[in-house]
């Protein structure tokens, strides 16, 4: 098996989150190498497009989160083999990382600038996104994204979701998720419960 190390923020979310979580599911082993917001500046100067996670395969560095969670599924057994079922779990991928691309630029944004923009995703195109998820959800059998068992697109989805209802984002109500898309916070929930998924949370929680 190569050595694996991968390179994100040291918090629970966002785009390294997913990888995190299948290889902690497919018990495949790796250095979980975090840092703090504080020396983001100093690790993008080692990274190949100045931003992160990346992903050091035998000591080859790898950019791009999406590519670093579907080569992670894949490891783990949680990507799709049929072509057409891992085209609907790309679909999801996509659409999580749209919704991630919509509120990255307001983390730079302060004060009324940050507020204005936060309120107008959660009026639009937040809940957008969320329709949309919870409509392929239930469209699927309502209970995981793709194949009727866990992959890597319920795990992007689920980290978005968490993120969302943390709480941490302000002026996007925390309660947004329940109120356009109940159905991923079910999903979300027997998510955090899969075991392997549980376990890696109580490490964090000791």
């Amino acid at each position: 098996m190569p050595q694996h190390t991968l390179t994100y923020f040291d918090f629970h979310g966002g785009r390294g989150e997913p990888a995190r979580l299948a290889f902690a599911v497919g018990g495949i082993a790796f250095e979980d190498k975090r840092f703090s917001g504080a020396n983001f500046g100093e690790i993008r100067k080692t990274t190949p497009l100045g931003q992160v996670p990346t992903l050091h395969v035998d000591g080859v560095q790898v950019t791009q989160s999406d590519a670093i969670t579907r080569y992670a599924g894949k490891l783990a057994g949680l990507y799709p083999t049929d072509a057409y079922q891992a085209l609907l779990c790309d679909e999801v991928l996509g659409v999580v990382e749209d919704a991630n691309n919509a509120i990255g630029p307001t983390y730079r944004m302060t004060g009324d600038a940050q507020k204005a923009a936060r309120e107008a995703l959660a009026q639009g195109p937040l809940p957008m996104y969320l329709g949309w998820m919870e409509k392929a959800l239930l469209a699927r059998g309502g209970r995981y994204f793709v194949e009727d068992r866990l992959t890597v697109a319920d795990l992007k989805v689920f980290v978005f979701v968490r993120g969302l209802n943390s709480g941490r984002l302000d002026h996007i109500p925390a309660d947004l998720v329940q109120s356009v898309a109940p159905a991923l916070n079910a999903h979300a929930q027997r998510v955090a419960e899969t075991p392997a998924i549980a376990a890696y949370y109580a490490k964090f929680a000791q």
